[in-house]
């Protein structure tokens, strides 16, 4: 063999959407499994990029210091930050694997990609809940909940397919628009009209959350008592000054645990099952 056709070997192999789709997709349904103190979501980066890695870097050391490189500790988001992060790392290693063959000076740097991905996973997991847990999520449950009342196997089926169908769709997407855009992905998802769409579904999701606990939140006083022969029922005279006033006052105890106490979910329920149980004992619930 040659010392051409050697070198030609070693050349990367141009990477392409569906490498791109593929890495995402084992990104995402790997996301949690190899999850670890030390490394968190590193294990799950590096297991989605390998397909891509294997076909940039042909020898045995340039491939082991790409897969170090992307085992390095890494945590976030899953569709948000995992698609725009696996689709712009796939980006850069493409131009390091070019830059490493052709023997150039290497802009593409470890500190460069790292401080990339660093500064992108929190930013972008922050976007990712507001958005996907905070309010898209919402809207799914919603859309579902009549259904759960009447008794319907949809009510619990469709937010989970949807929202398991969006994040899919998602995460297909910004790999993609990543891989595209290269580097200029970051500054797009910093421009201001993407922090604005933020900020507008953050309070749409504020509304869902209202709106979710003002309807299916049922709390109602049992209280009467007479005055001159007259009787008064509690609850007919909240809903005429201040309707829902009950179902918030449970809403707002629980969002106060939460500030106080952390998010301890089990605790929360707890406390408020107890609290209902001994008010209903007395009949004021």
């Amino acid at each position: 063999m040659t010392e051409a056709t050697k070198t030609n070997n070693l050349a990367p192999e141009e990477i392409t959407k569906k490498d791109v789709t593929k890495a995402y997709l084992r990104w995402h349904f790997a996301n949690e499994i190899p999850h670890s103190f030390e490394r968190y979501l590193a294990p799950s980066l590096l297991y989605a990029m390998m397909p891509i890695l294997r076909k940039l870097y042909k020898d045995d050391e340039t491939l082991k210091a790409a897969y170090k490189r992307q085992l390095l500790f890494f945590n976030t988001q899953l569709s948000w930050g995992g698609g725009v992060i696996t689709g712009l790392m796939s980006s850069m290693e493409q131009q390091r694997a070019e830059e490493e063959y052709e023997q150039k000076e290497i802009m593409m740097q470890d500190d460069l990609m790292y401080n990339t991905k660093a500064g992108l996973m929190g930013a972008l997991a922050g976007i990712g809940d507001a958005i996907d847990s905070g309010t898209v999520q919402y809207i799914f449950i919603a859309i579902a909940v009549p259904w759960a009342q009447e008794g319907s196997p949809l009510g619990a089926l469709f937010p989970f397919v949807c929202f398991a169908l969006y994040q899919v769709i998602l995460g297909v997407f910004f790999a993609q628009q990543a891989f595209s855009m290269g580097r200029n992905a970051t500054g797009l998802m910093q421009s201001t009209g993407v922090q604005t769409a933020i900020e507008t579904l953050s309070v749409l999701g504020l509304f869902m959350m209202g709106i979710l606990a003002g309807n299916y939140v049922k709390v109602a006083s049992t209280l009467k008592f007479s005055l001159s022969g007259r009787e008064f029922v509690v609850q007919e005279i909240l809903d005429q000054i201040v309707p829902g006033i009950l179902p918030l006052a449970v809403v707002m105890g629980v969002y106060w645990f939460y500030t106080k106490k952390g998010l301890k979910v089990t605790q929360a329920l707890l406390w408020l099952t107890a609290i209902l149980i001994v008010l209903a004992a007395v009949g004021i619930l």
